[in-house]
């Protein structure tokens, strides 16, 4: 939290005015000149952003409960709970295992007349190759009759570029994750990044019931009452205490993602006998919200880092074992494989020079470098 927040987030505290007001018009203007792109709004999670993405691809094809959705399970529950909740099958496509991202391969393999959406997170920060996916989808928009709606949770990725664009920015739907642990965070909330105007207009009714702001008093009779109501929505949107956080955390966060990288092309320097997913490239400039190795003894080495006072973490749980799931089981044995090794270390800009070595030093013990 940025220490200019106290001010201006008491003022707003007592104003009298907290919901959805003029500090969300003001943070919104401020990311769409930080992203350079016209179709951004906040809402109140990443999640809510998801279900709204494919809820509008949803609505626009006409899709029903047997058109599928191709996505990886290697990523938080909030990735994969919109497609569900939107009513739409899972088909789990495999982890490249030298990325830790989904495996674009197995992808084109599995597309079918059922697949209308593919989503996927960029793990830690690191982009899909967006170039290969789009070719992937030229060989296959002939035959398959249409092109399927690609969704991109860029929860881990603020800020992280593809070939100098940012993620978000390349003509999908982007959502971000402004969570309490994210690189921006407005306490909780999230983004969403729409392809076109269309989209973006739908976004801004369903994010609020699909209710019209500015179509208020009713009849020019009543301020409180809504015009007619024409597609339901939902109560997805940010409000001026979340807007405040932001516009003051806003502007320190690209630094903060320098120091990130900074951090991780140390890691790349001193750890080259170390297998590391996704080493520093200035075409997929990660973010770095999370740094990614492969490890023997995966258990041992956890405990052993934490012994020496370092938290490790696989992070997320692959999510085609939960329950909740269990209709869309299948073999994924580049996953089954890979997480047996993955494990992530810390990166982030509170590390000092001073604690990345500390670092570097007891992964050099425990694999006896």
């Amino acid at each position: 939290m940025s220490p200019d927040v106290i001010a201006p987030i008491n003022e707003k505290l007592l104003s009298g005015f907290i919901t959805q007001g003029p500090a969300v018009e003001e943070f919104e203007q401020n990311l769409q000149k930080q992203f350079n792109h016209p179709y951004i709004l906040t809402l109140n999670s990443a999640t809510s952003g998801l279900t709204l993405a494919i809820r509008m691809i949803k609505d626009k094809m006409g899709l029903t409960a047997e058109d599928e959705v191709l996505s990886c399970p290697l990523t938080c529950m909030a990735t994969n709970l919109p497609i569900v909740a939107n009513d739409l099958r899972i088909k789990w496509v495999d982890v490249d295992p030298n990325t830790g991202l989904i495996d674009l391969e197995d992808l084109e393999r599995k597309l079918t007349q059922r697949t209308k959406i593919i989503t996927f997170v960029h793990w830690g920060g690191y982009p899909v190759d967006l170039d290969k996916l789009n070719e992937i989808l030229d060989r296959n928009e002939e035959r398959l009759g249409f092109r399927p709606y690609v969704v991109e949770d860029c929860a881990h990725a603020f800020l992280s570029e593809y070939k100098g664009k940012y993620l978000g920015t390349t003509g999908n739907f982007g959502v971000f994750s402004l969570q309490a642990i994210k690189h921006l965070s407005t306490g909780d909330g999230g983004l969403i990044f729409c392809p076109n105007e269309e989209f973006y207009e739908k976004a801004k009714l369903l994010r609020w019931y699909g209710i019209d702001r500015d179509k208020r008093n009713y009849n020019r009779k009543d301020l409180r009452l809504e015009h007619d109501v024409t597609d339901w929505g939902y109560k997805y949107h940010m409000n001026d205490i979340n807007a405040t956080l932001g516009i003051h955390n806003l502007p320190h966060i690209a630094p903060l993602i320098e120091k990130n990288r900074r951090n991780a092309q140390l890691f790349d320097k001193e750890l080259q006998n170390v297998q590391i997913l996704n080493r520093y490239d200035e075409n997929k400039k990660s973010a770095y919200w999370l740094y990614t190795i492969l490890v023997d003894k995966k258990a041992e080495f956890i405990e052993y880092m934490k012994e020496n006072g370092v938290f490790c973490s696989q992070v997320h749980q692959r999510n085609d074992i939960h329950t909740c799931f269990k209709d869309f089981k299948t073999e994924l044995p580049n996953l089954d494989e890979f997480e047996k090794k993955m494990v992530c270390i810390p990166v982030g800009w509170w590390l000092e020079e001073r604690d990345v070595k500390e670092i570097i030093e007891l992964i050099k013990m425990f694999n006896n470098i």
